[in-house]
């Protein structure tokens, strides 16, 4: 088995600053702290690769949601269509890229598990290694069990061709994994880094994934725990919501984990995130494809002047706040600004290749520590919580977004759903945050959904295959 070694350069984030990419025999490998070092940026250069932010992901993650449409033109990539309308197959390329994704990613991180422990280093550096490692594992292991369900749990690299085919672990099993993963991350990493690791997962990240765990199982009392240590950890809303994802501001005071991804002129090959491009407005120069485009109803769930509507949706004949001018009879009526690199920024090999892939962020802390606090019968601190959102939000335009005041529980969780959806819109979490209220067929029915199929994607063909009938299919595939 050959290791690969990604390189990437940079001032800004110079963690990813290794040798060329190139591949090294694993028996050559893993004997010092620089193959280490290495290993471990690989894990980070890995993230933002093709299948882990790009096609499958829109597919697997966006696409069911009611906030997204295809996008495009009409014959272009219509497999997207199959997404949409809740009539995938198991034997669509798209979710296997997903899979294959995952499981690459966490190949990455054993292979750091694994080794590291028998490389001479320093103590300090090998801990926070292994917990870098655990940190993405569990990041790569959330999103496999909320898109498939049960899924084979690898928590080392297979030691020979019995352990290659294993059978599907429970969710409650991988929920469990993940869960530990995150407590021995959390118990290691540090609070922050200096400004050459910035970008590296942090002890707050490893808690605020934890409390989005806990959230997805319903463990309230946990959710609440681990958000109210995010709360205390120095972490503040960036004032703009519009400038907030521009290339400017990444690794913000409100970025939890991001994805990092950088034009290297000197290395074209690792210039490769594709996050922007594939969803960049069509037909301009500097724009993208055009794919994964809000829809009306996304258009349409904003409250009236709400600032974050026109900071989250480029609308046909607008002109953008950095001054692109968006064609009045273009292809689609809307694009994801949320994902906009303004069209004159300079790139290697693609579009809007600097633009990170923003994964947690400090107001998806708040409003999940008011839903937890609402679910625990503690209407105060869930208003304050979600208050703070609002707040930022309105940008100190008292006449419009009013603060939430009911105690009810049942009103009040329906106000915290909803600010989830206009906060996060565009942040590949709608599909699932409705699947996890128990709101598929209400929401997503007129689309096609189907209760008791459609909250899960069908485990690809292929791996069934390959593990010859090992691996069962989920129902109504």
């Amino acid at each position: 088995m050959a290791v690969a070694v990604l390189s990437f350069a940079s001032c800004k984030k110079d963690f990813l600053d290794v040798p060329p990419q190139a591949k090294q025999p694993s028996a050559e490998f893993f004997k010092t702290q620089d193959d280490a070092t290495k290993a471990v940026n690989s894990i980070y250069a890995n993230l933002r690769e093709w299948r882990q932010t790009a096609f499958a992901p829109i597919a697997v993650e966006s696409m069911g949601s009611d906030e997204t449409e295809k996008g495009s033109t009409p014959g272009d990539a219509t497999f997207f269509n199959n997404f949409d309308s809740f009539t995938v197959s198991a034997t669509d390329g798209q979710v296997y890229d997903f899979w294959k994704s995952q499981y690459q990613s966490i190949n990455l991180c054993n292979q750091v598990l694994d080794n590291i422990p028998n490389i001479s280093m320093d103590e300090g550096l090998r801990s926070r290694y292994m917990a870098e490692a655990k940190f993405v594992r569990a990041y790569n292991y959330f999103r496999l069990v909320r898109a498939f369900g049960d899924v084979p749990l690898r928590d080392h690299v297979a030691a020979g061709t019995e352990e290659y085919n294993i059978p599907r672990s429970p969710k409650a099993d991988v929920w469990a994994f993940i869960e530990k993963d995150l407590t021995d991350a959390a118990s290691v990493l540090p609070q922050s880094y200096g400004p050459a690791d910035i970008g590296r997962a942090t002890k707050g990240a490893a808690l605020a994934l934890h409390a989005k765990v806990a959230m997805y199982q319903k463990k309230w009392n946990d959710v609440l725990t681990y958000t109210n240590q995010v709360m205390t950890m120095g972490y503040t809303l960036f004032p703009n919501f519009e400038q907030l994802f521009r290339i400017a501001n990444e690794n913000n005071s409100e970025s939890i984990f991001e994805i990092q991804c950088q034009s290297l002129p000197n290395i074209k090959d690792a210039s490769n995130s594709q996050y922007s491009q594939v969803q960049g407005v069509r037909g301009v120069s500097g724009g993208g494809w055009g794919f994964n485009v809000p829809t009306e109803a996304l258009a349409n769930a904003f409250e009236p002047n709400d600032p974050r509507r026109d900071a989250t949706i480029i609308f046909r004949g607008e002109t953008t706040p950095e001054g692109d001018v968006i064609n009045p009879t273009g292809d689609n009526p809307r694009y994801n600004q949320k994902s906009y690199v303004p069209f004159n920024t300079p790139f290697v090999q693609n579009e809007g290749e600097d633009q990170n892939v923003r994964v947690i962020r400090y107001a998806e802390v708040l409003l999940m520590n008011a839903e937890a606090a609402n679910e625990l019968g503690n209407p105060t601190q869930a208003l304050a919580s979600l208050e703070m959102v609002r707040a930022r939000a309105r940008a100190g335009n008292a006449t419009i977004l009013p603060p939430v005041t009911t105690t009810d529980q049942p009103q009040l969780r329906l106000a915290i759903w909803h600010e989830r959806q206009v906060e996060l819109a565009m942040e590949f979490d709608r599909f699932f945050d409705v699947i996890r209220q128990g709101r598929g067929s209400e929401i997503f029915g007129p689309k096609g959904f189907k209760a008791g199929v459609s909250e899960l994607m069908p485990i690809p063909s292929d791996e069934i295959d390959l593990s010859a009938g090992v691996l069962i299919q989920n129902p109504g595939y």
